[in-house]
């Protein structure tokens, strides 16, 4: 099980625009219809990687929880399927249905918005304000596959609390840690 930290991407990034295939629908979403009125949370992950299956609970969770207050969830898989066949649409279509998400499951077949995010590992994690700069980007919560913390989604819920009350958000933020995301092979 590779251990791959997050990129952390710069603050006050702007959300690069994307259209992508929500393989839940089916149909093609993009960035500007799927975002929150107060703040967006982009999930970079895939159904095969260890630390997302461990952390699956949680993001179901905690997208429950703050939905309703204005927040959009949107997963992203980017993952070469080719080589890594378990990462195919139309089983992410059963993962996200398996796992109830209540948010689009999208798939970047060319691995474009990945790049556009510098998305390195899953999961990985970016939260938005309502004008769709970054403010939190990182790990979930201290918790991974075998080490015993607990599953709670406390730095991801922390910085959505202080977003959504209007306080500052810590820049002191931990990168996450997972697989890292299957690349295709540069021709």
């Amino acid at each position: 099980m590779s251990r791959t930290e997050s990129n952390m991407l710069a603050l006050g990034t702007i959300a690069p625009e994307f259209s992508l295939l929500d393989t839940v629908s089916q149909k093609t979403m993009n960035l500007h219809t799927l975002n929150g009125e107060k703040g967006t949370v982009i999930m970079f992950i895939c159904n095969h990687c260890p630390f997302v299956i461990h952390v699956n609970p949680e993001i179901t969770r905690l997208s429950k929880d703050y939905q309703n207050r204005g927040i959009s969830f949107i997963a992203i898989s980017s993952n070469d399927v080719e080589n890594y066949p378990e990462d195919a649409p139309h089983y992410m279509r059963i993962k996200a249905k398996a796992e109830n998400y209540t948010f689009p499951y999208l798939y970047d077949e060319h691995q474009e918005v990945a790049k556009k995010y510098d998305a390195a590992c899953t999961p990985d994690f970016f939260l938005f304000d309502d004008e769709l700069k970054l403010v939190y980007r990182g790990q979930l919560d201290d918790s991974r596959p075998g080490n015993g913390q607990p599953l709670n989604g406390k730095d991801l819920r922390d910085a959505l609390d202080q977003l959504l009350s209007g306080k500052k958000i810590d820049s002191l933020q931990k990168p996450s840690i997972g697989c890292n995301i299957k690349w295709k092979p540069q021709v």
